[in-house]
């Protein structure tokens, strides 16, 4: 015979049964307490659980820079390890309450730790970005290609003005005022152009990453 579940509901990542202490000591705290407040808290307790269950997939050397406890850190990892219904239930009940128990500033870094993983960090957002420029300049501009050669000398020249070649053949419209479509080779020069921007070794903060739109200008 399954076991009947309780009647209750969560507030700021805690199970709370229907008729209990603790449902009778949350009333008497609202009692008084407009809507507003109280949807203000509904929305904070979603979002942490939310959080709290977001971290059990944060990559470990994200995790490891998280001013975490570590009893936090230990219930994190129980967390994984379990596999029993009941039990995962009541192992993320306990990191909710550990998560409402974050002070700001570490609540935040714990917000920026998921950010990172699911868009990347800025240097990764800059970098993506510098090598779009860069595709976009070359494939559009006829003298980009000798000032990307002259910064990046190493690079396979023969491979690269083919690869402009053939993604300008790609870009022309097959019918007038048909929309540009891209082929593979946009796709293969942007990742020459991101592999080689990832090679190149960090400037000094007093020496600015190339950008190509500027030098255009």
């Amino acid at each position: 015979m399954s076991r009947k579940l309780k009647k209750g509901y969560f507030v700021r990542g805690e199970f709370v049964a229907e008729g209990s202490e603790r449902d009778i000591e949350l009333k008497a705290e609202l009692k008084g307490t407009d809507d507003q407040s109280r949807t203000d808290l509904k929305r904070e307790s979603t979002e942490l659980q939310k959080l709290g269950t977001d971290l059990l997939d944060l990559r470990a050397d994200l995790l490891a820079r998280l001013a975490l406890s570590d009893k936090f850190k230990d219930a994190i990892a129980d967390a994984k390890r379990i596999t029993n219904f009941e039990g995962k239930r009541r192992q993320m009940q306990y990191i909710g309450k550990l998560m409402r128990q974050l002070e700001p500033d570490v609540l935040a870094s714990v917000r920026a730790a998921l950010d990172e993983q699911a868009n990347g960090s800025t240097a990764e957002k800059l970098a993506l970005h510098q090598a779009e420029i860069w595709r976009d300049r070359l494939i559009s501009d006829e003298d980009a290609a000798a000032r990307w050669i002259s910064q990046n000398p190493g690079c396979d020249t023969q491979q690269l003005r083919a690869l402009i070649r053939q993604a300008r053949k790609d870009a022309k419209p097959e019918k007038p005022g048909a929309a540009v479509r891209h082929g593979r080779a946009y796709r293969d020069i942007f990742q020459l152009v991101r592999e080689t921007l990832g090679s190149i070794p960090q400037r000094e903060p007093d020496a600015p990453a190339f950008n190509p739109a500027h030098e255009a200008s």
